[in-house]
């Protein structure tokens, strides 16, 4: 039976290796590792004898590395990052953070936003999977109530579920500048609305209600927000949108919002949902609280650049 080899060479000495190179000399590896100039020098020779190599040659005052020695400074940085990423983990595990979080979205949330806030969960618990499930009201209900999403960010909170406001998002009503309703050249009304085909993005959830910003009974039903906005631009139709999320078609002129004679403008309040706030682990609390943090900021910097 094969065995591991127990290594003779330990990680304070590969990390005075690498401190030597990346500090430019022995003397400024002694000061970054806290350590005298001999300890880090006995680290490195002791290294060298028991491993039967030259990582060093000097040259004049400096330290370079011989070609053994950069192979080894190569493998060595990454001996300490996986040891690094070990320990990590390990903190992660002994915490009972989750293996797996699920988090329904809306996709009226911005993605950019919600990428981010799972950036800054990874880089604090990297061994946690995440699901994104990208939702359209019913769909995001049915993952809380079924169990499949331990957090959402839905526009209503089901009955029995207890959540935060997160955001309001103004919504604009868009088609393209050469869309027939742009030429009637005047304030426009929900019957003329009626008149023309509406882009709508399907629900996700296999329950769907009443959809009150359905106008037009004449209409194409797509699977994603993108591909309304596609059509919308080419003249296909009109749509509501999440402004931020068309805003540089409005300023390319590519779509332009129809002018109605009220309601042209609505608003959608969106919520930070448990499926079980009690029972909800160490992880998934965490990464409710980042997506709060990120929100908070994302407002005080669009107030400041407002100002």
């Amino acid at each position: 039976m094969n065995s591991t080899p127990t290594p003779r060479i330990g990680l304070e000495q590969w990390r005075a290796l690498i401190a030597v190179v990346d500090a430019g000399g022995y003397a400024q590896a002694a000061e970054a590792l806290n350590k005298s100039q001999s300890a880090v020098t006995y680290s490195v020779q002791k290294l060298e004898a028991v491993l039967d190599v030259k990582a060093f040659e000097i040259h004049g005052r400096k330290a370079v590395l011989t070609p053994t020695g950069q192979l080894l400074y190569r493998r060595a940085r990454a001996l300490l990052d996986e040891a690094g990423a070990l320990e990590k983990s390990a903190r992660s595990l002994s915490a009972g953070w989750e293996p797996e979080i699920r988090i329904a979205v809306e996709v009226l949330f911005p993605t950019w936003l919600i990428l981010d806030c799972l950036d800054r969960f990874g880089a604090e618990a990297p061994d946690t999977r995440i699901e994104l499930i990208e939702s359209v009201i019913s769909g995001t209900q049915e993952a809380l109530l079924s169990g499949h999403a331990a957090l959402a960010i839905a526009g209503s909170i089901p009955a029995g579920f207890t959540g935060d406001h997160l955001i309001r998002l103004r919504m604009v009503v868009a088609a393209s500048p050469d869309h027939a309703l742009h030429q009637l050249k005047r304030k426009l009304t929900l019957k003329d609305l009626r008149a023309h085909r509406q882009l709508v993005v399907r629900e996700t959830g296999q329950i769907r209600g009443a959809r009150t910003t359905v106008e037009a009974t004449q209409r194409w039903t797509v699977s994603n927000m993108s591909s309304s906005i596609i059509a919308a631009r080419a003249g296909y139709g009109y749509g509501w949108f999440p402004e931020y999320k068309i805003r540089d078609e409005l300023d390319a002129n590519t779509l332009k919002a129809l002018p109605l004679r009220e309601g042209g403008e609505r608003f959608i309040e969106l919520y930070l949902v448990f499926a079980d706030r009690d029972a909800a682990g160490p992880g998934t609390l965490r990464l409710a609280e980042i997506i709060r943090e990120s929100i908070a900021g994302s407002c005080r910097k669009h107030a400041t650049a407002a100002r």
